[in-house]
């Protein structure tokens, strides 16, 4: 953390702590960094994050909207973003893509909605293609603060999988939940919210709302799995990441939340948000494919993944009582979610993911500890 920032437990670093501008030949950049939106049929919360993407003080490489609805509207809105970033920052000359282009802004519209997970999973795959060094995901409900470059920049000369923090729709720190247990599939509840002397914690799961993460890890664990639609998809991607480098929360700020979601405060340190019945049922039908995912990497264990299954039925139960009032369709939807997850387990033409690219033959012995790559 700098000296003028605030991390998010609300502390000042101590003066003989490790912060990040204590990190040495600190950089206010980073290098080929695709900024990826997904959005879809929600331009208000649109305008207010490209409002804080032309506020950036550093530009990004690329910005690729992925338009689920596309539509005209959500066209012209990008339209202009073009043309508020070469205002501010001028073409890329200097730095064309793969596909000779020098435009900052890449409008990427779907045929269809592919949901979260599809469409960062088109999106990324796209940066990839034009040849981006890093990939910088996030949903359309969310601002990004003007210095979050400068921030996330020093982190990335150690670590390839970094998560900023964030402030909720009403300015209080968010917790999120960046340890996943993995014997049960579900987050831990209680992993500290403090991040110490060091400004961050490692993590062993992801959130495609201001994660960011190397070429090197897309190259190794291939893209986001498009078939979670939404739910999951992005910790099954940091769970996977975890198994080939540490990736890392820090407590520097970077995003606010913009949507206000109705939640129950638990003891005023934990909230349970509100959700709707399509979530409701991928939450339920989406530990099919994180099973599989798991037992592909010797995680999985029958009698311990079913207690977690038990556990996040019966949270979504609370949810529905507490927040959602919805019992009749919400149990429904449960029910049928935790049917076709089944389905998929049970699946034995399922196959994980494949990696984009395998290790250079002629890598020289040490260089996948230089570069934070485990073999």
């Amino acid at each position: 953390m700098s000296e003028t920032t605030t991390s998010i437990d609300g502390t000042q670093p101590d003066a003989d702590s490790q912060t990040v501008s204590d990190m040495p030949s600190r950089t206010d950049s980073i290098e080929g960094l695709a900024l990826i939106v997904v959005t879809y049929k929600r331009q208000e919360l649109l305008a207010k994050l490209i409002d804080s993407i032309c506020a950036l003080n550093r530009a990004p490489w690329r910005i690729i909207v992925v338009d689920n609805e596309h539509s005209e509207q959500t066209r012209a809105m990008v339209a202009d973003l073009a043309a508020r970033a070469c205002a501010r920052w001028g073409t890329d000359v200097e730095h064309p893509d793969e596909a000779g282009g020098t435009d900052r802004v890449v409008y990427a519209p779907q045929r269809d909605n592919l949901g979260g997970a599809g469409g960062f999973s088109a999106g990324i795959g796209l940066a990839w293609e034009l040849g981006a060094r890093w990939f910088w995901v996030m949903d359309d409900d969310v601002s990004v603060m003007p210095d979050a470059i400068e921030l996330l920049a020093p982190w990335t000369r150690e670590h390839l999988v970094i998560q900023g923090s964030r402030l909720d729709y009403d300015g209080s720190p968010f917790y999120w939940q960046y340890r996943f247990i993995n014997s049960l599939g579900i987050p831990n509840p209680i992993a500290p919210a403090a991040f110490g002397p060091e400004g961050y914690r490692p993590m062993n799961t992801l959130c495609f709302e201001g994660g960011l993460f190397a070429r090197c890890i897309v190259d190794r664990i291939g893209l986001p799995d498009p078939r979670f639609f939404i739910y999951f998809d992005d910790a099954i991607y940091g769970y996977l990441a975890s198994k080939v480098t540490d990736p890392i929360v820090c407590a520097d700020l970077i995003l606010q939340r913009t949507r206000d979601i109705a939640h129950w405060n638990i003891a005023n340190v934990r909230q349970l948000n509100g959700t709707s019945d399509m979530n409701r049922y991928h939450i339920m039908r989406n530990r099919g494919y994180m099973a599989r995912y798991f037992r592909e990497h010797g995680d999985y264990n029958r009698l311990l993944f079913g207690v977690g299954t038990a556990a996040t039925f019966a949270k979504e139960i609370i949810r529905l009582v507490a927040v959602d009032r919805t019992f009749k369709s919400g149990l429904t939807a449960l029910l049928k979610g935790m049917r076709d997850a089944r389905r998929i387990y049970r699946d034995r033409t399922w196959e994980a993911m494949p990696p984009l690219a395998t290790p250079a033959a002629d890598e020289q012995p040490g260089e996948q500890q230089r570069t934070g790559i485990r073999s």
